[in-house]
């Protein structure tokens, strides 16, 4: 079974930061797309960052040159790297995974998905 499972949320005061994982089994990690979504409470869920063959990186503004993606393939492991923290921040984030799709050309409503990571950042 595809499982996907996120830890390292927390609270972290403004300006801190936070590394979120996400342990992956079940399917193939090195040719999926992996990501990280968010969720702020009354809000849609957005796309925050995707990483996919070779290496590549998509970030949205709104946390580009604040958070990192990564991932250890020889682990199975996704990570976020979240610096420079704001209270906007706050949200419960997901990763998610586009199986056998190492371009993230699919959709989103295709893929799997962990239960999700509450961040809190105070002011």
């Amino acid at each position: 079974d595809v499982q996907l499972v996120e830890s390292g949320g927390g609270l972290v005061p403004a300006g801190g930061s936070l590394r979120l994982s996400c342990a992956a089994s079940g399917f193939t990690y090195s040719s999926s797309c992996m990501s990280w979504h968010r969720q702020a409470p009354g809000k849609e869920r957005e796309l925050i960052s995707t990483i996919r063959i070779y290496g590549r990186t998509y970030y949205a503004d709104s946390v580009r040159g604040r958070f990192t993606i990564s991932k250890d393939n020889s682990k199975n492991t996704l990570y976020l790297q979240m610096n420079s923290l704001k209270p906007e921040d706050t949200a419960v984030y997901y990763c998610a995974a586009l199986l056998g799709d190492p371009w993230c050309s699919g959709s989103w409503g295709q893929g799997y998905w962990g239960q999700g990571t509450q961040v809190t950042v105070s002011s």
